[in-house]
């Protein structure tokens, strides 16, 4: 199968899985950009979109949606590809406008929180036990709490003064 009719089922796929705003976005939101990125970065790497969710659908930290370009969801991880070119991302927009798109990228950058619930399914342990190993990772500083003050309900990387190996080879 080629690129374009491989991409064309791929869109059709998810316009006919969704509805309301998720459709809208799908239809307004999946551009040149876009598709210039599947074509020339991931059919090429892949050959194929299985588990490539475009327009995917977040909430962000201040209670609203967000959409991520792309999301490529496996049972153990989610990876967001963001293609933010230059007219929609810089230079069509307000000053309101583009301090948002930096919020949002912030937004983005930060860890979707794990929560306990989220341990026990993947792990298949127990509620108690996924506490304890979260817990043990605030006191190490590599989870912070995200919500709750008395009883913490989810958490998030501690990156503060980590040093992670970067896939270019250099320390960040």
């Amino acid at each position: 199968m080629t690129f374009d009719e491989d991409h064309s089922e791929f869109i059709k796929f998810h316009q006919e899985k969704r509805r309301g705003e998720r459709l809208r976005r799908l239809k307004a939101g999946h551009g040149h950009a876009e598709k210039l990125f599947l074509q020339q970065v991931w059919w090429p790497a892949f050959g194929q979109f299985n588990h490539l969710h475009p327009e995917y659908e977040v909430y962000d930290f201040k209670d609203g949606h967000r959409y991520l370009d792309f999301a490529y969801i496996r049972p153990y991880f989610r990876v967001a590809f963001e293609i933010d070119g230059y007219g929609p991302h810089g230079r069509d927009l307000s000053r309101w406008q583009f301090s948002d798109q930096c919020q949002r990228q912030n937004h983005l950058r930060l860890a979707h929180p794990i929560t306990p619930q989220d341990v026990c399914t993947h792990l298949k342990i127990e509620n108690k036990y996924a506490r304890k190993l979260l817990h043990s990772l605030v006191m190490k500083k590599w989870l912070q709490p995200a919500s709750g003050q008395v009883r913490i309900r989810s958490y998030q990387p501690d990156l503060e003064g980590k040093k992670f190996y970067s896939l270019d080879g250099r320390w960040d």
